[in-house]
C-alpha cells in the first residue's frame, strides 16, 4: 500500500527543471521601505513634476523678494498701475508697489501658514489620536466628544469670534488652526491605531514591558506613517486656500501685508483695467494647490503597495 502511494506521488509531483546558472540570480539590490516608496514615486511622472514645481516655488518664495531692489511695502504713486516692464517685472499696483516682490512675499507667507498647519497636524493631531486610541475606554470617549464639539463649530465662525478679541493677522489664523485644524488627522490616526493595537507585535511589546509612550513612538505611529504623510499633504493646500479665502473677504491679513489672498483681492478690484494684478497670484496659488494634490495622490500610491496600478 505504501509503495503504491509513493508511486502515485512520484507520478503527480514532477520536479521542475531549473537552470543552475539562473537559480541564484537576483533581480536587484534589496530596498528598504523608503527606497521602495521613492522608486514608485519616481515612476509617477505627474507626482514627480509636481514635486519639482513645488520645490521651485518654495525656492522662489525664499529668494524671489531679494531679486529686486524694492520691498513689498515700498510705495511710488508716480509708478502706479504700470504693466510688466524692465523695472517692475510683474507690474505695480495702485500704490506703485512692485508686484514681483509682493507675489513672492505672499507665497512665502502662504507657505509658512501651510507648513504651520502641517506641523500642528503632526504634533497635536497625531499625538491626540494615538493617545485616544491606545488608552481606550472612558478616556477615548471623552477625547472623542471633545473632537465632536470642535467639529460642530464651523472654522469660519471660530475665526470671526477670534477677530472680536484679536486683530486680523497671521497669529489669529494660527490660533484658529490650533483650535480646529488638527481634528481630521486625529480621527484618521485613531482609526488606524485601533486596527493595530490588538495585533501580535503590540501585544508582544506590552508583554516585554513597553510603556504607552514607547508603544506609540516606536510601534504604532511608524506603522501609520503612510496615512499621516498623505493626510498632511492634503492639509497643506487646504490651509493655503483657507488663508487666501479669509484674506480675500477681509478676515485674514490686511494691507500692506502681502499674501496670495490679499493680492487676489487687490487684483479682483481692478480686473477690468489691470488684469495682471489678478492673473499672476492666481496662477501661483493654482500651481501650489494642484501641485500638492497631485503629489499627495502620488504619495498615496507610493506608500501603499495595494494602490499600485
Amino acid at each position: 500500500m505504501l509503495n503504491y502511494e509513493s508511486r502515485e506521488l512520484d507520478r503527480l509531483f514532477v520536479p521542475t527543471a531549473v537552470d543552475p546558472h539562473e537559480s541564484e540570480n537576483v533581480s536587484g539590490p534589496p530596498l528598504n521601505a523608503f527606497q521602495e516608496s521613492w522608486r514608485r514615486l519616481r515612476q509617477n511622472r505627474g507626482a514627480l513634476v509636481s514635486l519639482y514645481l513645488l520645490l521651485f516655488l518654495g525656492l522662489m518664495a525664499v529668494v524671489g523678494p531679494w531679486m529686486s531692489r524694492y520691498t513689498y511695502f515700498d510705495t511710488n504713486y508716480s509708478a502706479a498701475y504700470q504693466g510688466p516692464n524692465a523695472d517692475h517685472w510683474l507690474g505695480t499696483d495702485k500704490f506703485g508697489r512692485d508686484q514681483w516682490v509682493r507675489i513672492w512675499q505672499g507665497t512665502r507667507i502662504s507657505l509658512l501658514i501651510a507648513l504651520l498647519a502641517a506641523a500642528l497636524d503632526l504634533c497635536i493631531g497625531v499625538a491626540y489620536g494615538a493617545v485616544s486610541a491606545l488608552l481606550g475606554g472612558r478616556t477615548d470617549t471623552i477625547m472623542q466628544r471633545i473632537i465632536e464639539i470642535l467639529v460642530s463649530v464651523p472654522s469660519l465662525i471660530v475665526v470671526i469670534l477670534l477677530m472680536m478679541a484679536m486683530k486680523p493677522g497671521i497669529f489669529t489664523i494660527i490660533v484658529a488652526m490650533v483650535i480646529t485644524g488638527w481634528v481630521n488627522m486625529a480621527r484618521l490616526v485613531r482609526a488606524q491605531i485601533l486596527k493595530l493595537k490588538e495585533q501580535e507585535f503590540v501585544l508582544a511589546a506590552r508583554t516585554l514591558g513597553a510603556s504607552n509612550s514607547r508603544l506609540i513612538l516606536t510601534h504604532l505611529v511608524p506603522n501609520t506613517v503612510g496615512v499621516i504623510v498623505i493626510n498632511t499633504m492634503f492639509t497643506i493646500p487646504s490651509a493655503i486656500f483657507t488663508e487666501a479665502f479669509l484674506s480675500f473677504i477681509g478676515l485674514g491679513l490686511q494691507e500692506p501685508m502681502a499674501s496670495l489672498g490679499v493680492l487676489i483681492n487687490t487684483g479682483y478690484q481692478s480686473l477690468n483695467t489691470n488684469y495682471y494684478l489678478l492673473l499672476f497670484p492666481a496662477l501661483i496659488i493654482i500651481a501650489i494647490m494642484v501641485g500638492f494634490n497631485i503629489l499627495a495622490d502620488g504619495l498615496r500610491d507610493a506608500l501603499d503597495p495595494r494602490m499600485r496600478k
